[in-house]
């Protein structure tokens, strides 16, 4: 059987200083991953994971479900536009 292989695990403080080159120094993604000597895709998951938990802190919890209730709003505001605008087309072909 094959064996699965370990994944490495990096500290928070590595994490932080590899968000830096990034944000801070102005280096590419690439750039700061190959000297670091991860993959590219790890270090955007980071970063995108850092930018997501600053965001969060941002908003009062009130805030945050008043945010959750209006994008379920939208959602549904699209739905139903994608339907009416169905129905239209079907009407607008049965009225030729």
């Amino acid at each position: 059987m094959s064996k699965k292989r370990p994944y490495k695990s990096y500290s928070q403080e590595f994490k932080e200083e590899a968000i830096a080159l990034v944000t801070g120094q102005g280096d590419s993604v690439s750039e700061a991953a190959a000297s670091l000597g991860i993959r590219t895709n790890q270090l955007y998951s980071w970063k995108k994971k850092q930018e997501e938990s600053k965001a969060d802190n941002l908003l009062t919890p009130d805030e945050k479900a008043e945010l959750l209730g209006l994008r379920k709003e939208v959602k549904q505001l699209r739905m139903e536009k994608e339907i009416l605008k169905k129905a239209s087309a079907f009407f607008a072909k049965e009225m030729r």
